[in-house]
């Protein structure tokens, strides 16, 4: 999923986006939008879930054989449930039941209608009739046994699957619906055996190759439930849910393009879905057409607005987009409507660690957790949360305990390498370089074992064996995401270009606000100077919120008509709407290098401070960082290389122009002389003096960046001239430094 920001893979499911079954997460995919995977569980869910299956399949009979007067009203009562007309029908039952016809099949089926119309206290009461009347009635315990599951007593409902399948053996539907408790308890070898059985007595039951496939995927054996649906669907092309749980594992699958024709497809066959849209939203989500996927979440909640994972998605939608006071907005909406949905809680959690809230965001992560204690994925986390609080001890336990509930989750063994953990525990480091922990793995998941591979290897000063695994990871990571390199250059072209083609009016800005822009590459100490310069307790940062490109994008539209606004006026007022308020705030989006002609143009008052460090050590750093998408050039050191050199061409044409107005701050000089380089900050500034700022690690405030560990140890330079161990990795990088003039493609 796209992120607004560089957070590194810590923060793993951060929207989990709710994707029904029966039984996920709530999140789309994954209960995992389990259903789960949205296994709609279908329970998709979204945060994970699966949409499972069918809440259960519930039988009617139409066999008969009473006296004359009762078989014709038997008959009549069956006939209209059979053709749908249920008000017929339940008439019909009513006028049997008060005649006193003891008829089991009358009490069962009649317990349907109720069962469908929400009313299952009736619906349950009339089934035990029914048993009364025919203790050995297995279709009524099969029916009860559903009921039971609906209304969250997860014991009984297998109790009386288990009666069911004792009276009638091969009676298929029950075995499916003892799969599906069985999958709710947690059970899933035993819920797997029992869908089993189901195809095996009916081999075109394809609820439960569905089903067996939602299983599947909570078992991690994704391209097994693709086959499954596929065979299901081959049984019965027509049939939506197996459409739409087939998306789901495809999604799993990162099989995107195919999700996408799938839910399009269960889409065509019933259009009033509304889950559909949801899991369509989510699959666009996740191919970064955002508006899209907006749009699509927008109908589900148009067509059910007390839909709860339908706000959850789009919440997470928005969050994507950089939109986090509405994704925050949507997301409450969605806990509103579904106060126990523990995914919701945790991508409530998520947004507002964007927001820079993390207090807030600690507080619902641990509510997401009480909701569901075994969230491994809520666990994982919760130590993103605590490790940007600087809460490193603590962190560290709840990544433990998100492997402890889930022992082959590979973001949390990317996230303890970060915390060098393995020099204490063999047993993790043993299980980290296992080749069964790659075993069943998604391509992203190897991706996050590579790297933590690597992690490990540099902190041992294993270069060449780090390099291996570092060559590894990125190639598939950059068959997942593949590179934006050329976006990027393009665009600071553009605005370069646009830059000096405008004309434009200064005017006196309204804010008594003094902005420092910190500009540069990701990893070139951005994050080290905003904690040097946050020390100032006047100074308040907005990390890297992307506010001053969507800025520039509202300015521009409105230069087409006739409310035009200033770009600086559209600024403040987003720094407002984040409730920043401080007489001095640094925005430290390194990307804002490519803005810094319309800063200098348009924001009077701003400073701009450029980071830059040795080209090679910046690639590398880059390289090996792992970030969620955003920086999907950093998987090619080419890209990096070709986007470094841009960044640096477009800097030197801006410095050209403003030079007043941008100081030049090298990372090498930085953490080698520190005293002398920040009082040479300092004094730009015009500041007073003062001992703390050479402490930046002291820094009580929150860091919310892929360099929130490093920054909490003192100033050093151990990573100055880390390149030269990874020469070969490098090569194709250096070749294209020494020759800026023959650009060379990945």
């Amino acid at each position: 999923m796209q992120r607004s920001k560089n957070k590194d893979l810590l923060e793993i499911i951060n929207c989990e986006m709710n994707t029904y079954s029966v039984p996920f997460n709530i999140g789309d995919l994954q209960q995992n939008f389990k259903i789960n995977t949205n296994n709609l569980r279908i329970n998709i869910f979204e945060v994970p879930f699966v949409i499972g299956a069918i809440n259960g399949k519930i039988n009617i009979s139409i066999n008969s054989n009473f006296s004359q007067s009762k078989e014709e009203l038997i008959k009549k009562a069956f006939m209209f449930h059979s053709k749908g007309k249920i008000s017929e029908a339940s008439r019909y039952y009513q006028l049997l039941i008060d005649k006193g016809y003891k008829d089991e099949r009358v009490f069962s089926n009649y317990a349907i209608l109720f069962k469908n119309l929400g009313k299952l206290e009736q619906a349950k009461d009339l089934l035990e009739k029914a048993i009364k009347i025919r203790h050995d009635y297995a279709e009524a315990h099969d029916n009860l046994g559903v009921l039971f599951n609906i209304m969250g007593d997860l014991n009984a409902a297998e109790n009386s699957a288990r009666k069911a399948i004792k009276l009638k053996p091969n009676l298929a539907n029950a075995h499916l619906n003892l799969g599906n408790v069985l999958r709710d308890l947690g059970n899933l070898k035993e819920a797997e055996k029992s869908l089993l059985k189901a195809i095996e007595i009916q081999p075109d039951f394809i609820e439960a190759y569905s089903n067996l496939g939602n299983v599947k995927l909570d078992l991690g054996k994704s391209e097994e439930a693709e086959k499954l649906l596929i065979k299901a669907i081959d049984f019965k092309p027509d049939s939506y849910l197996s459409h739409f749980t087939l998306s789901l594992i495809q999604k799993d699958l990162f099989k995107l393009s195919e999700a996408e024709k799938s839910i399009r497809k269960a889409l065509e066959l019933r259009p009033d879905f509304v889950k559909s849209y949801s899991t369509l939203g989510n699959i666009l989500m996740a191919l970064g057409r955002l508006k899209e996927a907006e749009e699509v979440v927008r109908k589900a909640i148009q067509i059910d607005p007390d839909f709860a994972i339908a706000h959850n998605n789009l919440g997470c939608i928005l969050k994507e987009s950089g939109d986090l006071r509405n994704a925050e907005n949507s997301i409450i909406k969605a806990i509103q409507l579904q106060p126990n949905l523990f995914e919701a809680y945790s991508n409530l959690a998520n947004t507002l660690s964007d927001l820079g809230r993390l207090k807030e965001a600690d507080s619902l992560m641990r509510k997401s957790i009480k909701l569901r204690p075994d969230f491994a994925e809520a666990h994982l986390n919760l130590g993103a949360i605590l490790a940007d609080l600087g809460e490193f001890k603590e962190a560290e336990s709840c990544i433990l305990k998100s492997l402890e509930l889930k022992p082959n989750l590979s973001r949390a063994y990317f996230a303890l390498s970060r915390f060098k953990y393995f020099d204490k525990n063999n047993i993790l480091k043993e299980k980290l370089f296992s080749e069964s922990i790659l075993s069943n793995q998604l391509p992203q998941d190897k991706v996050d074992i590579y790297f933590a591979r690597s992690n490990f290897l540099h902190s041992k000063s294993q270069y060449e064996e780090s390099a291996k695994f570092l060559r590894l990871a990125n190639k598939i990571k950059l068959d997942i995401f593949p590179s934006n390199s050329n976006d990027l250059i393009e665009k600071s072209q553009e605005l370069l270009i646009q830059t000096f083609r405008d004309d434009y009016k200064l005017e006196n800005s309204s804010s008594i606000t003094e902005i420092i822009f910190i500009v540069g590459m990701p990893r070139s100490g951005t994050s080290l100077l905003d904690s040097i310069l946050t020390l100032n307790n006047d100074v308040g940062s907005l990390g890297e919120f992307n506010i001053l490109e969507k800025s520039y994008l509202e300015w521009r539209k409105s230069k087409n008509s006739q409310n035009e606004s200033g770009i600086d006026k559209l600024y403040f007022k987003k720094v407002h709407d984040l409730k920043k308020y401080s007489d001095i705030i640094t925005d430290k989006n390194p990307y804002n290098y490519q803005y810094v002609g319309f800063i200098c143009k348009y924001f009077p008052k701003a400073k701009i401070i450029h980071c830059y460090r040795n080209p090679l050590d910046n690639i590398l750093s880059i390289h090996r960082a792992n970030f969620i998408r955003g920086h999907e050039y950093a998987s090619s050191v080419i890209d990096c290389a070709n986007v470094y050199l841009d960044h640096e061409a477009v800097m030197r044409e801006y410095k050209s122009r403003f030079r007043s107005k941008i100081f030049d701050l090298k990372y090498e000089k930085l953490v080698r002389n520190p005293e002398k380089e920040i009082k040479s900050i300092i004094n730009w500034l015009g500041w007073e003096w003062d001992d703390k700022y050479l402490s930046p690690h002291l820094n009580s405030n929150s860091v919310i960046s892929a360099s929130n560990i490093q920054v909490r140890y003192p100033i050093n330079s151990k990573s100055v001239g880390i390149w030269k161990n990874y020469s070969e990795t490098l090569e194709d990088a250096i070749h294209i430094l020494n020759n800026p003039s023959k650009p060379k493609t990945s």
